[in-house]
């Protein structure tokens, strides 16, 4: 069975990522999304370099909280991919992917494993769209309208139909949305 690219992140209401100065202090991380669960049925996880930079190598201050830790923990055990069209080889904690996307995500999908964790950012979220690359949408919609910042989705060219397949509401008022793409039979 092919592996599936999971896009698993969390938006605001008005559909931003990160606010206008890359801000994410309104994402509410709690037990109920069931994040450490997901974590297990990953062991890959997808970056753009960006994204990557900030985030590849993220260690939880003291003051963080037990499972943020974890959490963190176990993101980082992960094999993890990096889409650069500058950055080339390995930095021993990532691989680096420079074109052909498409063909090389195909051959991740296909070899052994669990699911893939398609990270972001936004400019990759939106490649792997129009190459209809992406398997699932997770999706945590916060209760917060930012105004302005980075969208979820730009550039977006096509329709993608999707089915809903799951929603859950937790009592921080986030809502969960799972859907799974819709793909033409051949």
């Amino acid at each position: 069975m092919r592996r599936r690219v999971i896009l698993d992140l969390a938006v605001t209401l008005d559909g931003f990522i990160e606010g206008k100065n890359g801000e994410v202090d309104w994402c509410i991380m709690d037990a109920e999304m069931g994040f450490v669960h997901f974590l297990h049925q990953i062991d890959t996880i997808l970056y753009g370099r960006k994204s990557y930079d900030l985030w590849g190598q993220y260690t939880p201050e003291n003051e963080h909280t037990d499972t943020e830790k974890e959490i963190w923990g176990l993101v980082h055990r992960k094999e993890k991919y990096v889409f650069s069209k500058t950055q080339k080889g390995t930095d021993h904690k990532a691989i680096f992917i420079n074109d052909n996307i498409l063909e090389e995500v195909n051959l991740l999908k296909n070899k052994p494993g669990k699911d893939i964790w398609l990270y972001g950012g936004a400019s990759l979220i939106t490649t792997f769209i129009s190459l209809e690359l992406v398997d699932e949408f997770r999706l945590s919609v916060h209760p917060v309208i930012l105004g302005e910042g980075k969208p979820l989705f730009m550039d977006i060219k096509q329709r993608l139909n999707l089915s809903l397949v799951n929603t859950k509401t937790l009592s921080s008022g986030v809502v969960q949305l799972i859907y799974q793409s819709i793909r033409p039979i051949d």
